[in-house]
């Protein structure tokens, strides 16, 4: 007997979406549990967003909010989580009734991937890069996890400062390199602080195409761990030469399906199948304890 859910179907929100993964592992995983329902990619420009959603609710079809969407749904949703409250971004969305409900599991994600590269807690200082949706969910997973006080570099200090009051977490602001110095190397205070990091976290697309870094590997202290939210086919020039120094270091594959199977949890009621959705990837399950080792895979390029 095919599963019944309680949902019409699935689908992902972007602009552009043609690159997402999403339904690589979320058909995967609903075939793994008998559902007849199908997850599917859906182009949306943002000036046609509320009118997507308006079509979307007779039909109860739930799913997924990717870039440039995740804050402007978060505006508009009727009811929000705590975590979508807290970051400002809706990346997961469901119905009450009529009512549009946004939800964000990047936090769940993210706390996934920072388990893995800091299995005994993050003990010293963290920098996060970016100041945007993907950071503010970073920060949640940081303050659950009890860091206390972070630094966060980016271009706009403003953002960065209401980010950081919104999250209620103590921090730093820095301006990002390229603002501070000229050939976008860090200033004095900011290579101090990354000297002596615990945990370096990338919230920006630097790295996405090309070979750019985000900061200089030479600027991090010896024990300081990596973790990339890009993710391409091999992974980031940064995250593949971070590795090959012997790091701790990690891209953003497993933020990505660990977002997908919180997401999957919550529509479904069922645990998701971590294996199937890994293996539709063809990608090792990685250790729950260990950064995820980068090797050539068919894994295309970084989205929702």
């Amino acid at each position: 007997m095919p599963l019944d859910l309680p949902w019409k179907g699935f689908v992902i929100l972007g602009h552009p979406v043609a690159h997402s993964l999403s339904p690589v592992f979320q058909n995967a995983a609903l075939e793994a549990i008998g559902a007849t329902t199908r997850y599917e990619r859906l182009d949306v420009p943002p000036a046609a967003l509320r009118e997507v959603f308006e079509r979307l609710r007779p039909h109860r079809i739930v799913g997924n909010v990717t870039l440039p969407h995740k804050e402007a749904v978060a505006q508009f949703a009727a009811q929000l989580t705590a975590p979508a409250a807290r970051t400002g971004a809706v990346n997961t969305f469901w119905w009450d009734g009529d009512e549009l409900v946004g939800h964000n599991t990047d936090v769940a994600g993210a706390s996934a991937s920072i388990a893995a590269l800091c299995p005994g807690g993050v003990t010293g200082s963290v920098v996060v890069l970016g100041a945007g949706g993907s950071a503010a969910a970073v920060l949640h997973a940081l303050a659950q996890g009890g860091v206390e006080h972070v630094h966060v570099v980016a271009r706009n200090s403003a953002r960065a400062e209401a980010l950081l009051e919104r999250l209620v977490i103590q921090g730093t602001v820095h301006a990002h390199p390229e603002h501070s110095a000229p050939g976008g190397e860090p200033d004095a205070r900011l290579r101090s602080v990354l000297a002596d990091s615990a945990l370096v976290v990338n919230c920006t697309p630097i790295g996405l195409s090309g070979n750019d870094h985000p900061l200089p590997l030479a600027t991090l202290g010896p024990e300081t761990a990596l973790f990339d939210l890009v993710y391409t086919a091999q992974g980031t020039d940064w995250i593949r030469a971070a590795q090959s120094a012997g790091r701790r270091a990690e891209d953003g594959l497993r933020m990505l399906v660990e977002q997908g199977a919180a997401a999957f949890e919550v529509w479904t009621g069922l645990p998701a199948p971590r294996e199937v959705m890994w293996r539709a990837l063809k990608v090792p399950v990685p250790a729950a304890d260990q950064p995820r080792p980068l090797r050539t895979t068919s894994v295309a390029p970084a989205g929702g």
